[in-house]
């Protein structure tokens, strides 16, 4: 029989001494010429391995590694002269034809050389490493923006409060099955609420993702101690149905929700239960203290954080929801949208089932159809300041209409004008009077509801969270009757000019009471008319003794003892003149909307707990068909001696005050935008800029000074940037540079209900003082440093999906090189040859698949794309689930953007495992010391020690069997694959020891290929460590159900059917027949999906990294036999047939 040295021809698949290669470790120099042919190839070969075959003791040194020898010691065997031993054939079918098996020749022989030079696992050429170095730096910018740039301030004041809680041990398990687990408490405030009957409006607050039932507090407190020193004394109040809150909270033993579908149940079933018993507390007279004249109720007002708010929406679609209970949800920093993270397929179904079901019954054309028709749901986001969910999720837009919901943003909030951080939401004190006094104003004891209607609750959340300068802002004045009769001389001079502006620098310069009024222009006036009004004073209600009042007044004919009959108000400035004219006027202090102060000394639209406080700016601002009815608007300035403040009011055409730039992202990106502010320009002049609606990107904004002369100008520049849809407003005070961040169109977002129109965008409004006669520059221009910090709140799942692009690539062509030559490269090389063609090939086609699918416009339509084409609705809300979640095309480079980050952080993750296997196999061999008095001999017989020593096969079946039977009882399979991934860390520590010890290409082969294995399972390991942690969790809050979900026992079994099988020390067959190709297909599928699919649908990967290992499972098993004596070759012996016969050898 011939042999020959060609390298690894064939698959090691059994225990053999360590291979003397010596082609690959002491090559001499060759031509092109050497594998002309096989029988060229062959004589070189052969001279090769008689001029440097090593010395017979070593020869004779045995290997440790529990691979089967399927070649000679000296080289393997030709196959065309001989035939091949059925137990060493790697390959499925044997190979096609002399052409085939020479081109293969050819391509080992270059890979060879290729590989001699990058030997070692540790090695990196140049290339690779400036791109791995610069996917780190910006990985470094990125981060390092995030928490330096576009920062909004903090301006949250600290509550107080003094609390107990009761429990309600009643709710036992008769009542419901989670009574073991979950707990029902009601809030009391010491000092102030005396037992634990109810007596008030019932609310139930739900905590959020590991959330405590104790953060219902703040907001109870405020609730208690607000009507027991204001509204309990107000009749009025107490008449029309106000009573005190009654809060419910629930303790979940912080669960984990926002990684567990099936934690979300089980929250939503027990709370329906929860309200089921709260409502009966309210029939006990044991219980209850109310009047017993008021309807009984019938619903709960629902205050929900985070996913709490989630679960209240859950709520209404579980089985045991009892029919209108629940008609108010007001939800805090709540991820609506879309779920925080993906990586639990029951969450992904749970979310597409509620948001399913609230876009159907909110489509139904007839209200009786839609079982939502009462329910109203108001979501507040913190903005930019919370880090934990991005605010952009809180959005409702995709789910209900403006007539029932709307998001807003703490920044819009009258009052607050600040960002909040996602546990800030619940305790600012600023936040907490606002939402106390908005649920009081919804409530209605005299209805068994106990809220009022929901057009009326709508108007309410409307007036208290929005800025009251929204479309969808009512104006009360219209809808007033008049109450104050104003009396004015004939003759007097207090009438302003139409046209012209009324600006007061000072009230009471007169020395006593005046009144001026503006001519209100009447229908049909030229020109789209608006009047706004700007002071610094509060303006006084009818009846009030303030300083200021403003009025739209109506000429009033005369009528003996109708004044003092008809108007609770009568101003009268006639000094007793014969002639006079009267005047019925309306109070406009009720549409007063509150603006930050903004002076020379002021920094941030709020103030913090120790600075002074300084009063807002009142604003009104009316369009001309709002007030048309009347004649006059008079500013009534009631101060009788010199006071410092000012009031500006003026009618203003349309055309002078609102200003469109069409801009494209481009040019603003090159070039800015500048813009100039006429010196006789209005107070207020807003500039919309339709193009920027992307929450991807910051802006810098610039407001030039003006000159004011010596006077000096009456306010500082304020500016307010606002979005229509979701309600976000921010306020800069003292404006001079601004930092511009929006949450807009956001990544991974479904699109809104209506379709967003072509002209909506950001928009600025600008108050600066008119009687400065300066004109003012204005530059806005794209922060591209700040931009990046916003890629990591939009894209931070991003990375457990990504990567595995790189990483499945990577694999691909280690299979693909290992199956041509025999030579399993290391997962450095290989990234280094991926790095020459197939990732930047892949990348490119993703990008332009991106920008195909794209569209310029918010209201594009991918469903094309999608697996689940929606064909009940004109609006696809599954568009924006591909690739970087944006149809924008101007975020093309954002797939090479990520591709770059994510190819620097598997480099530092393959590093990373490097250098752990390498410090745990040093451990492992200090403690596997050997004394130095054993002899050289026996040192060479016994090898590494303990490097590959297998357990019975028995013992091995029944770890296995035990640990797939906890699979499918008790455990859920990601603590299975967990513990699977710390096995193969062993293994890999092994074969690195025995690669490190004995250089071959069989022990190399092994060691690539169980490392690169092992990069691959740690990056599907964040996957699964979520509902890891919620069942650890459960264990810990010593719950005894069993975790009722994740026991598929087919999602482990060949991940641990696989490790098990490596820790023998088989090296995986070579399949050289067409079969290959099913392998590089499979990890090509990979790589799509988690570049397409990953982000919105993470919880795939680990499927179809399992049905990978599955097929490499099945190619292990093809190793002697096919198929059942393959796979019991896998658990009932190891080695070949000949060391069964001869024994162990000595």
């Amino acid at each position: 029989m011939r042999r020959r040295s060609s390298g690894s021809e064939d698959g090691d698949t059994s225990p053999v001494e360590a291979p003397h290669v010596n082609s690959l470790l002491n090559p001499p120099a060759f031509d092109s010429r050497s594998a002309a042919t096989p029988s060229q190839s062959s004589r070189v070969d052969r001279r090769r391995s008689t001029d440097k075959r090593p010395p017979p003791a070593r020869s004779r040194r045995s290997s440790s590694v529990n691979w089967k020898p399927s070649d000679p010691r000296d080289g393997p065997i030709d196959n065309s002269a001989a035939p091949a031993h059925p137990s060493s054939t790697p390959s499925l079918l044997p190979a096609n034809g002399a052409q085939a098996k020479e081109m293969e020749k050819s391509q080992e022989t270059r890979l060879t050389g290729r590989r001699l030079r990058l030997r070692s696992p540790w090695a990196i050429t140049l290339p690779t490493l400036i791109v791995s170095l610069l996917g780190i730096g910006v990985l470094i910018a990125v981060l390092h923006s995030s928490v330096t740039r576009q920062l909004d301030p903090k301006g949250c004041r600290m509550s107080y409060m003094r609390p107990s809680y009761a429990r309600l041990d009643d709710f036992d398990t008769e009542h419901t099955r989670f009574a073991s687990k979950y707990s029902l408490y009601l809030y009391r405030e010491q000092g102030i609420d005396h037992g634990t009957k109810v007596r008030g409006v019932p609310v139930l607050f739900i905590p959020g993702n590991a959330g405590s039932y104790k953060q219902v507090r703040p907001i109870a407190a405020e609730a208690a101690n607000y009507f027991h020193d204001v509204l309990q004394h107000d009749e009025n109040t107490v008449r029309s149905g106000v009573r005190s809150l009654d809060f419910f909270t629930v303790d979940f033993n912080e669960d984990i929700t926002a990684f567990h579908g099936q934690t979300m149940l089980d929250q939503a079933e027990y709370l329906n239960e929860a309200i089921r018993y709260i409502l009966s507390l309210y029939l006990d007279p044991r219980i209850s203290d109310r009047d017993p004249d008021l309807p009984d109720p019938t619903s709960v007002i629902v205050l929900g954080h985070s996913m709490g708010g989630i679960v209240a929406r859950t709520m209404l679609i579980m089985p045991n929801y009892q029919s209108n209970s629940i008609n108010t949800i007001v939800t805090m920093s709540a991820p609506h949208a879309r779920p925080p993270v993906s990586f639990d397929g029951q969450i992904v179904k749970i979310y597409q089932d509620i948001n399913d079901y609230w876009r159907h019954a909110y489509s139904q054309q007839w209200a009786n159809n839609n079982p939502l028709w009462h329910v109203t749901l108001v979501s507040i986001a913190g903005g930019g300041l919370d880090t934990v969910v991005p605010s952009d999720y809180a959005s409702v837009e995709s789910l209900v209409p403006d007539t029932h919901g709307f998001t807003a943003f703490t920044t819009t909030v009258p009052n607050v004008w600040t960002s909040m951080d996602h546990q800030a939401i619940l305790w600012c004190d600023q936040f907490r009077k606002v939402i106390t006094r908005a649920i009081f104003d919804v409530v209605d004891v005299n209805r068994a509801t106990q809220t009022k209607p929901r057009a009326e609750r709508m108007r309410v959340f409307k007036r208290w969270f929005l800025t009251g300068m929204e479309s969808v802002a009512e104006k009360t004045v219209p809808l007033k009757d008049p109450t104050t009769l104003l009396t004015l001389e004939d003759n007097s001079n207090s009438i302003i000019a139409q046209g012209e502006r009324l600006v007061l620098k000072q009230l009471g310069s007169s020395g006593t009471a005046r009144a001026h009024l503006l001519p209100i222009p009447p229908p049909g006036s030229p020109g789209r008319k608006r009047f706004t009004l700007l002071t610094d004073q509060s303006l006084d209600s009818p009846g009030d003794n303030g300083r200021l009042e403003v009025l739209f007044c109506s000429v009033y004919p005369l009528q003996a003892g109708q004044a003092g009959t008809v108007f609770a108000s009568h101003i009268d400035f006639s000094a007793d003149a014969t002639a006079s004219t009267r005047l019925t006027c309306k109070n406009a202090a009720s549409d007063v909307i509150a603006l930050p102060a903004s002076t020379r000394a002021t920094r941030y639209p709020f103030f913090s707990e120790h600075e002074r406080e300084i009063p807002p700016f009142s604003f009104l601002q009316y369009e001309l068909d709002e007030i048309s009815e009347y004649q006059f608007v008079a500013v009534v300035d009631k101060a009788m001696v010199p006071t410092p403040g000012f009031v500006i009011a003026e009618f203003s055409d349309h055309t002078q005050s609102h200003r469109t730039r069409h801009i494209s992202l481009r040019s603003l990106l090159w070039f800015g935008m500048k813009l100039r502010l006429p010196a006789a320009r209005p107070m207020m002049v807003e500039v919309k800029v339709p193009s920027l609606q992307s929450s991807l990107l910051a802006y810098n904004l610039e407001i030039g000074a003006q000159n004011c002369g010596r006077n000096g100008e009456l306010f500082a520049p304020l500016l307010r940037q606002y979005l229509t849809e979701p309600y976000e407003s921010k306020y800069f005070v003292n404006a001079r540079k601004v930092m511009v961040s929006l949450h807009g169109v956001a990544p991974y977002v479904p699109p809104p209900l209506t379709r967003r129109s072509a002209g909506d965008g950001l928009s600025f409004q600008f108050w600066t003082d008119p009687t400065c006669d300066s004109n003012i520059n204005v530059k806005l221009s794209i922060d591209v440093m700040g931009s990046l910090g916003k890629l990591y709140m939009r894209y931070r799942t991003v990375f457990a999906a990504f990567p595995l692009l790189v990483v499945a690539m990577v694999l691909r062509k280690q299979f693909r090189i290992y199956d041509t030559t025999g030579v399993f490269v290391s997962f450095s090389e290989s990234l280094d040859m991926c790095l020459k063609q197939s990732i930047p090939l892949m990348l490119a086609s993703l990008t332009i698949l991106s920008i195909s699918t794209g569209n310029p416009t918010p209201a594009g339509n991918a469903s094309f794309w999608h697996w689940k084409n929606s064909t009940t609705s004109v609006i696809d809300f599954h568009q924006n689930d591909l690739l970087i979640g944006t149809q924008d095309p101007f975020f093309w480079f954002l797939i090479p953007l990520i591709g770059l980050i994510c190819i620097g952080v598997c480099t530092v993750l393959n590093y990373i495992t490097l250098a752990l296997t390498f410090v745990l196999g040093a451990a492992f061999g200090l403690l596997s010391f050997r004394p130095g008095w054993v002899r050289n001999d026996d040192r060479r017989k016994t090898g590494p020690p303990s490097a590959f020593l297998s357990s019975s096969p028995r013992r091995r079946m029944a770890i296995t069997a035990i640990l797939l039977f906890l699979v499918s009882t008790f455990i859920p399979y990601q603590f299975a694959y967990l513990v699977a991934c710390l096995v193969q860390l062993t293994t890999t520590v092994r074969a690195q020891r025995i690669a490190s010890e004995l250089r071959s290409t069989a022990n190399s082969n092994f060691y690539n290929y169980v490392h690169s294995l092992l990069v691959l399972m740690l990056w599907i390991l964040p996957i699964n460590m979520p509902t890891l942690v919620v069942w650890v969790h459960n264990l810990a809050v010593q719950w005894l159900t069993p975790f009722s979900s994740h026991h598929n026992v087919l999602s482990i079994m060949p991940f641990i059917v696989l490790v098990e099988t490596l820790t023998t020390g088989k090296m995986i067959p070579r399949v050289s027949s067409r079969f290959r190709h099913f392998t590089s297909v499979l990890l090509f599928g990979i790589s799509i999906y988690a570049a397409v699919y990953g982000v919105s649908y993470a919880y795939m990967l680990h499927y179809l990294v399992n049905l990978v290992v599955a097929w490499l499972v099945l190619v292990h098993a093809t190793a002697d036999s096919w198929p059942f004596s393959g796979f019991s070759s896998l658990y009932l012996y190891e080695g070949n047939v000949d060391d069964r016969k001869r024994g162990k050898e000595p």
